[in-house]
Order: structure tokens, then C-alpha cells, then sequence
């Protein structure tokens, strides 16, 4: 099972924390986040990570190394200074070689508490090219982006159908967004040979435009989330991780 890390990012919002090194080496409870992160995707059946990376990449490089230590297998895709866009890190990724048939999508920030190994059960079993987990947020810590109806009772992962993402809110009342995107997500990689433009006009590609495309197509399955995510975007986020990560962990 393979899982592309997005960890290229300027990280403007936690400067100066991030003058000398790039976000995912930060230190949580001890040890860099990345390390942390690495290590629960190990525990939860990734065996090969790709690591999108840009700034301070090598630094990034230099720490993790082969991922051995991690029981991983990463292998990197390096942006470098022309950093191309959520969505362009992927199209990269795959101009190299990188990207299996289908994979995992999570970002370099991002410290999801969820089973990855049956998020990538519930996305094969979907029969859909993409799956997106969701959370009820209700505005709570983050402006809420995607309409969803749960069909089950589940405790820890519901099924439901995926009515719309749309991170900008523009085409249904902002009321009707009760759920956040998660932060992780799955792909079949044609997707991102069909849709990703090598070369966008303006240089950069996201994937909320991708996502928010195959929302309406219906091919976006969905899967909600009950344990709160995690990120160290910003100091707030950064403090709370360190908290959960030495009372759990």
C-alpha cells in the first residue's frame, strides 16, 4: 500500500519555527513530526511512502533516509524551488515513475488517528477512482468544505455518500457544509494522467479543483472520520498535537 507524503510547502504561517527547516521536522513531544507520522502510517499498513518534497527538502531527505528505521520504503520526488501546487506535486510524481496504480494521498502537516490500512479496504470495496474521508466539523477547526450523508452507524469509520466537496463554498449555502475534508484521501492514478495538466496556466495545480470535479461526476466516495485530525499548521495546532501524541502514544 503505497502513500504520497505532500511535505514540499513554504509553511509561511509558522515562521520563524520554519526559517531553517521545513514543517514535517518539527519538533512534537520530542521528536521531529515526522518521525511520528512515518511511524503511525507503518503501524497502519503503508509499506512504501513517496515523499513530495521542496522546501529544505533535503533536510527532509538527510532525516528520513530510505525509511527502514520506519519499517518503510520511501522514495522521494523533489519540487525543488518551482513548487507546482497540490495537485502538480502529484503530476510530477507520476512524469517520474513514482506513483503505483492507486494510492494514498496525505500532506506533510497532517497527523490522522484513523486506520489507513481499512480506509484503503473501504476504497477498493467503493468501486469509485477516488475516496475522500471526511469529519463532522460543523465550523469547528476549520471552514467546513464538503457535503456528505452518512449510511450506516459505524463508530470509528461510516460510509455514506459524498454529495459535494467544494472548498470555496461557491455553489450550495454555506449552511449545507456540515464536513471537513480529512486530510487523506485515495487515488487511482489515472486520474491524475486524465485530469492534472502537465503544464496548468498559471503553474500550479490543485487538488481541491480535482476533487471538487469528480464530486459532481459522483466519483468521489466518501468515508467520515469520528477521532478529530491533527496539524501542525500553526502554533494552536502544533501545541494540541503534542499534547494528544504524549497522553496516547
Amino acid at each position: 500500500m503505497q502513500c504520497v507524503i505532500l511535505a514540499g510547502g513554504l509553511a509561511t504561517r509558522m515562521r520563524p519555527l520554519t526559517d531553517e527547516r521545513p514543517k514535517a521536522l518539527l519538533p512534537v513531544a520530542g521528536r521531529p513530526f515526522i518521525d511520528h507520522q512515518l511511524e503511525w502510517l507503518g503501524r497502519h499498513g503503508v509499506t512504501h511512502v513517496v515523499m513530495s518534497i521542496g522546501y529544505r527538502g533535503e533536510m527532509l531527505r538527510a532525516h528520513v533516509g530510505d525509511g527502514a528505521r520506519h519499517g518503510l520504503a520511501v522514495t522521494y520526488v523533489d519540487e525543488g524551488k518551482n513548487l507546482r501546487g497540490t495537485a502538480g506535486a502529484l503530476r510530477l510524481a507520476l512524469s517520474q515513475g513514482a506513483l503505483e496504480d492507486a494510492f494514498l494521498v496525505t500532506y506533510g502537516d497532517s497527523f490522522l488517528p484513523c486506520d489507513f490500512g481499512e480506509v484503503w479496504a473501504r476504497f477498493r470495496r467503493s468501486g469509485l477512482p477516488s475516496l475522500m474521508t471526511v469529519f463532522r466539523n460543523e465550523g469547528l477547526f476549520d471552514t467546513s468544505n464538503v457535503i456528505f450523508e452518512p449510511s450506516d452507524d459505524a463508530r470509528e469509520l461510516r460510509d455514506g455518500r459524498l454529495v459535494l466537496y467544494d472548498k470555496r463554498r461557491a455553489t450550495r449555502p454555506p449552511a449545507d457544509f456540515a464536513y471537513i475534508d480529512y486530510g487523506l484521501t485515495a487515488l487511482e492514478r489515472r486520474l491524475v494522467q486524465s485530469e492534472v495538466p502537465e503544464a496548468p496556466p498559471s503553474g500550479k495545480a490543485d487538488l481541491a479543483d480535482l476533487f471538487h470535479a469528480l464530486s459532481l461526476r459522483g466519483e468521489l466516495a466518501g468515508l467520515e472520520v469520528r477521532e478529530r485530525f491533527h496539524e501542525i499548521g500553526s502554533p494552536e495546532g502544533l501545541e494540541e498535537l503534542s499534547q494528544w501524541i504524549t497522553a496516547n502514544l
